[in-house]
C-alpha cells in the first residue's frame, strides 16, 4: 500500500440523537452505544486502522461530551494503575498485557445539536485543508469491507464521490410459497437484493463546491448524480447498521458467535 494514502482522515458522524435506540441513547450517544463491550464507534474505527487509516475527524452533536469523555479517559478505564490522593495527585500506570493499544489520531470537532449530517461535513472543510481526499462513514454501521479496494475504486473512476453500495437485511422474515399456496420456506434476516448506501463513502475536496448549509448528504449526492459525479462501490459482503433495540442485541449476539466485520486480530 502506498503509505502517503494513509494519512487520508475519515470523517465519522457522531451527532445522531438515535432516537430509535432510545433504550441506549437516552444518556450516551449512538456511537457510543456497545457491542461487545466496546462502543460502536470504536468498532468502526478498528476497520479503518486495520488498513493503516488512523487520522480520524469526529463529527460530534448529540451528547459529545460523553465522547470526548471517552478517549480522553480511555487510558485510565482499560489500564491498571495506582493513584495516591493525597496532596498533588500521583499517577502510575501498571503493566496490563491484556490490553492492545490503538493508535488513533482524533479531532474532535463539535458540529452543533440539530445539524444535518451533510452540512457537518461541510462544517469540518478547516480540519481537510491539506487534503484531496477524505472519507466519511455513519457511526453505527460496521463491515467487513476492504477500504484499500474501496479508495482504488474512488481513484479509478475519478468522480468527485463514492458511496459504497451494500444489501440490507430485511427486518421482517420473507415467506416463500409454491403454486398451491403451500409455504416453501421462511428466512428470517435475509439480504435483499437492492442496494442501500452503507456510508464508507470517499469524496475529493471538490465536494465542498457542492455543499450547502442545511444538507443531508443525499442532497449533496442528488446534485452530483446528474453530472455523472457519484460512483457506487459494490460491497458483496457483511454490512449491517444499528438503528434499533433489536439491531443493538443481534450484533452483540454476533459478536459473541461470529463476529463478520472484525478483521482485525
Amino acid at each position: 500500500m502506498d503509505t502517503s494514502q494513509q494519512t487520508i482522515p475519515t470523517i465519522i458522524l457522531c451527532g445522531g440523537t438515535g432516537t430509535r435506540l432510545r433504550e441506549e441513547t437516552e444518556f450516551k450517544p449512538k456511537p457510543m452505544v456497545e457491542v461487545g463491550g466496546k462502543p460502536i464507534l470504536w468498532h468502526i474505527m478498528k476497520i479503518y486502522e486495520h488498513f493503516g487509516f488512523q487520522k480520524f475527524v469526529l463529527a460530534l452533536g448529540y451528547k459529545g461530551d460523553y465522547i470526548k469523555d471517552y478517549f480522553l479517559k480511555q487510558k485510565y478505564y482499560e489500564t491498571d494503575f495506582e493513584v495516591h490522593t493525597g496532596g498533588e495527585k500521583d499517577i502510575r500506570f501498571l503493566e496490563n498485557t491484556g490490553v492492545v493499544r490503538e493508535d488513533f489520531h482524533i479531532t474532535c470537532a463539535e458540529t452543533g445539536l440539530e445539524t444535518p449530517h451533510g452540512e457537518r461535513v461541510l462544517l469540518l472543510e478547516k480540519y481537510l485543508k491539506d487534503h484531496e481526499l477524505f472519507m466519511v462513514t455513519y457511526g453505527d454501521g460496521v463491515a467487513d469491507i476492504d477500504i484499500e479496494k474501496l479508495l482504488a475504486f474512488h481513484k479509478e473512476k475519478g468522480k468527485i464521490a463514492t458511496i459504497t453500495g451494500v444489501h440490507p437485511v430485511s427486518r421482517w422474515g420473507l415467506v416463500n410459497a409454491n403454486d398451491q399456496g403451500l409455504v416453501t420456506a421462511f428466512e428470517q434476516k435475509p439480504m435483499l437484493f437492492d442496494y442501500v448506501n452503507g456510508g464508507f463513502m470517499v469524496f475529493d475536496r471538490r465536494i465542498f463546491q457542492h455543499l450547502r448549509p442545511g444538507d443531508m448528504i443525499e442532497d449533496v449526492l442528488m446534485r452530483l448524480i446528474p453530472d455523472q459525479q457519484v460512483a457506487l462501490y459494490k460491497h458483496e459482503g457483511f454490512w449491517y447498521g444499528m438503528d434499533t433495540y433489536k439491531d443493538y442485541l443481534f450484533l452483540n449476539e454476533l459478536w459473541e458467535k461470529d463476529p463478520k466485520w472484525k478483521i482485525w486480530k
